[in-house]
C-alpha cells in the first residue's frame, strides 16, 4: 500500500499564509447549533416560553339589601340613643328634676246605699294634696283625666282630675267629687260589712292624668303619668265620720 501523503506547510511561506493554511475555510458546526458529547451537532434549542397565569374573574356579588337596611336601622337607633342620652343629661344636671308627691288627706261619703234593684249608688268627696318640689319645672295638668275609687277589684265611683297649672315649688289641695253605681252589689255589701268589723277597709285610688312639663320656657309634649294610692279607712258609711288610717301613693310616667 502506498503511504498516505502528508501535507507539510511551506516553511518559506509567510506567517499569514501559514495561519490560513492551518484554519479550515468552512465552520465544522453550523451557526446556531450546539455540539453533543459525541461531537455531533444537535438541533438548536427552542427559545424559552413564558407561562402567563390564567386569572379567573369572580362572579358578581349579589347586593344584600337586607343587611344594608339592618345596618342603617342600627345606626339610626344608636344615634337616637346618643341624642336622648345627651338631652337627659342636660335636663338632669340643668333642671334637677324631682318626682311630684301626692297624698290622700281626707274623704267624705255623701251617698252609699243599696237600691231596690240591688245596685249600689256611691258618691265620695276625696281631698288630695299635690306637691311640686321642683324649683325650675312647672306642671300643666291637662284635660281627659280619670280618678277611680276601687274596693277589692270593684269600681265604686269615678271622677275627673281638675285642669290647672302648678307652678314651681307649689302645693295645691284638691277636693274631687266622684260618683258611681255598681250593679248586683248585694254580695259587695256583705263583704264590706264583714270588712268594717275589723276596723280597716282597703281602698285603691287610681288617677290617670295627662300632663305637660315646662322646663324654663320650653313646654314638652303631653305625657300620661299614673298615680296609684293605697288607702285604709275605718268605715264606708254615710252615718259615721270616715277616718284615714294610712295611705301611700306611687307615681309612674308613661309616654
Amino acid at each position: 500500500m502506498a503511504d498516505h501523503q502528508k501535507i507539510h506547510p511551506d516553511p518559506t511561506a509567510p506567517e499569514a499564509d501559514l495561519e490560513s493554511q492551518q484554519k479550515p475555510t468552512a465552520p465544522l458546526v453550523p451557526r446556531g447549533s450546539s455540539r453533543s458529547d459525541n461531537g455531533y451537532p444537535t438541533e438548536p434549542a427552542p427559545p424559552p416560553q413564558r407561562t402567563i397565569p390564567i386569572k379567573y374573574s369572580r362572579p358578581p356579588r349579589k347586593k344584600n339589601w337586607c343587611c344594608r337596611f339592618l345596618c342603617c336601622m342600627l345606626c339610626i337607633l344608636l344615634t337616637l340613643v346618643i341624642v336622648i342620652g345627651i338631652l337627659a343629661a342636660i335636663v338632669y344636671f340643668g333642671f334637677d328634676p324631682k318626682i311630684p308627691k301626692y297624698s290622700v288627706d281626707g274623704m267624705t261619703i255623701t251617698q252609699f246605699n243599696l237600691n231596690n234593684d240591688n245596685s249600689l249608688s256611691a258618691q265620695f268627696n276625696v281631698n288630695i294634696t299635690a306637691r311640686n318640689p321642683n324649683s325650675k319645672i312647672g306642671i300643666y295638668y291637662e284635660g281627659g283625666s280619670k280618678l277611680t275609687v276601687i274596693y277589692m277589684g270593684t269600681v265604686l265611683c269615678e271622677g275627673a282630675w281638675p285642669k290647672f297649672y302648678q307652678d314651681q315649688k307649689n302645693t295645691t289641695i284638691l277636693t274631687i267629687p266622684l260618683t258611681g253605681q255598681t250593679t248586683d252589689a248585694s254580695g259587695l255589701l256583705n263583704s264590706l260589712q264583714a270588712q268594717q268589723q275589723t276596723g280597716t277597709v282597703p281602698l285603691v285610688l287610681r288617677a290617670k292624668v295627662p300632663v305637660r312639663i315646662k322646663l324654663g320656657k320650653l313646654k314638652l309634649p303631653k305625657w300620661k303619668p299614673l298615680v296609684r294610692c293605697r288607702v285604709n279607712v275605718n268605715t264606708l258609711s254615710t252615718d259615721n265620720v270616715i277616718r284615714i288610717r294610712d295611705s301611700s301613693c306611687s307615681f309612674k310616667f308613661k309616654l
